[in-house]
């Protein structure tokens, strides 16, 4: 499938599906209890897990999200050995995305502040893809210019006042 085609939401739930089978197959593993919630997200499948008693479920996040991003991984590679197709499916623990965007709004809207005030492009530190996304769509909400830059895993985002954003910065807009 290429790129710019879109999924099925038929399609989209179904990596729900065999994203939810294999992270319960996880979870029997680790013995740690958790109820998993599907649904379908801005033409992503999204996949959450929960828990009432969220002590074993914090070990799922890891420090700064290394074990759900490895999850994550693991996951949408057990989605495509199924289907044949690269997944975009998202995967959420005990709420830890919905926390770590709003961090990344407030250092975005911080950045904002202080291009506004300075006038001058303010670069932010290293950030995965994810971030990136989250940090450019802020900005560009406010009305604002930002680009990316660097090499993974060192790539990161200066945020411009519009006069000062070129051609070229539009361009590397896209991660």
């Amino acid at each position: 499938m290429a790129q710019d085609d879109m999924k099925t939401i038929d399609q989209l739930n179904d990596e729900a599906d065999i994203a939810a089978d294999y992270l319960e197959g996880l979870l029997d593993i680790a013995d740690y209890e958790g109820d998993i919630e599907l649904g379908v997200r801005n033409n992503r499948p999204m996949v959450q897990i929960v828990a009432d008693d969220d002590t074993d479920i914090k070990h799922l996040i890891g420090r700064n999200g290394e074990v759900v991003d490895a999850l994550q991984q693991l996951t949408r590679l057990a989605v495509q050995q199924k289907t044949g197709e690269r997944s975009h499916l998202i995967l959420d623990v005990d709420g830890f995305l919905k926390r770590k965007r709003q961090h990344l709004r407030d250092i975005a809207l911080d950045a904002i502040d202080e291009v506004r005030e300075t006038g001058e492009p303010v670069s932010l530190k290293p950030m995965n893809s994810f971030e990136r996304k989250v940090v450019h769509d802020v900005v560009r909400d406010e009305g604002l210019r930002s680009r990316s830059h660097g090499e993974e895993p060192h790539r990161c985002v200066t945020v411009y006042l519009k006069a000062s954003a070129t051609e070229e910065d539009d361009e590397e807009y896209e991660d």
